[in-house]
């Protein structure tokens, strides 16, 4: 059976070669945070959906209000790690049997839409036959760029590059910041103004999903698990690097960016960016503070 990254790398090689119709260009599909479509007029819009899964996101006894925010807020995350502006949603839901909450769910829905200044559109409902199914919501967000910033894609990272995060990590589950997180717009906006080299946000744990910008970028990432910031509830940094859920942004930064500069708060450097040796794999290290050699790719969740 495929795990979530496997399955990701067939669906990037089944995605090559994709083309819009009508006026409409494909300027980035499968693979980043989010899509990127051109239209006739030169403008680019942003397109990203996620679900969330009682059971897997979140618990049966987790506050409705706290669902609803979580499942605009994936996506809004989204949008901020390509540097974009949110602008509209839409969603869905599959609920369970006899489901007593809907109004009060899809209100929440509306009401964190609003918040974030991407409003629920449109969406469908569907329900289970039993009422033993989880709740699964899915989240559609559509963005745009600063007409002066590009889309940050992952595979931008260079040699050279340092690297920062935008907030501790690590306890996400236990402390409920998972819940609670806020998207990094603005400080996505401000890197895609200023040299960001590669961006994502931190979903599947700092040590995978610096695996996939190196991996994406043809380059090797270090990282200095000492220098990392991580949260009080955590035991260590392979807890803090491999737990996922923080949706911090993940930055690569040419190293003549001012960061001191930033009116947001940038922790790092954390590590760099260098080439591949000869015969080298693409991929990211990660380096604890004995100065063991950890590989990132096995640090990190699969949802």
């Amino acid at each position: 059976m495929m795990n979530e990254s496997q399955l990701h790398e067939h669906i990037y090689a089944r995605s090559v070669g994709l083309v819009a119709g009508g006026s409409n260009e494909i300027v980035v599909g499968p693979g980043d945070d989010a899509g990127v479509i051109r239209s006739a007029a030169g403008e680019l819009a942003l397109l990203t959906v996620d679900q969330l899964v009682e059971g897997r996101h979140f618990t049966s006894d987790t506050d409705i209000n706290l669902i609803a925010r979580k499942a605009i807020a994936r996506s809004v995350s989204d949008i901020a790690a390509m540097g974009g502006e949110p602008s509209w949603a839409l969603a869905t839901g599959v609920l369970p049997k006899d489901y007593q909450h809907s109004d009060e769910l899809f209100d929440a829905l509306s009401r964190w839409a609003k918040h974030w200044s991407c409003p629920l559109i449109g969406g469908d409902i569907a329900t289970h036959g039993s009422a033993d199914h989880p709740l699964t919501l899915t989240v559609t967000v559509g963005g745009s760029m600063n007409k002066d910033a590009k889309p940050v894609l992952r595979s931008g990272a260079e040699p050279g590059d340092q690297i920062y995060i935008t907030g501790a990590l690590g306890d996400s589950f236990k402390s409920s910041h998972h819940l609670n997180f806020e998207p990094r717009i603005e400080v996505g906006q401000w890197a895609a103004l200023n040299n960001a080299h590669a961006m994502m946000d931190i979903s599947d744990g700092l040590g995978r999903d610096s695996h996939r910008i190196a991996v994406a970028s043809n380059v090797r990432i270090e990282i200095d698990a000492s220098k990392v910031a991580i949260n009080a509830g955590c035991q260590d940094w392979k807890q803090a690097i491999s737990e996922g859920e923080d949706y911090e942004l993940l930055i690569a930064f040419d190293p003549k960016t001012d960061i001191a500069d930033s009116p947001y708060k940038l922790l790092g450097p954390i590590g760099n960016v260098r080439a591949c040796n000869p015969n080298e794999k693409p991929g990211s290290t990660i380096v604890d503070p004995g100065g063991v050699f950890h590989d990132g790719e096995g640090l990190g969740w699969d949802h």
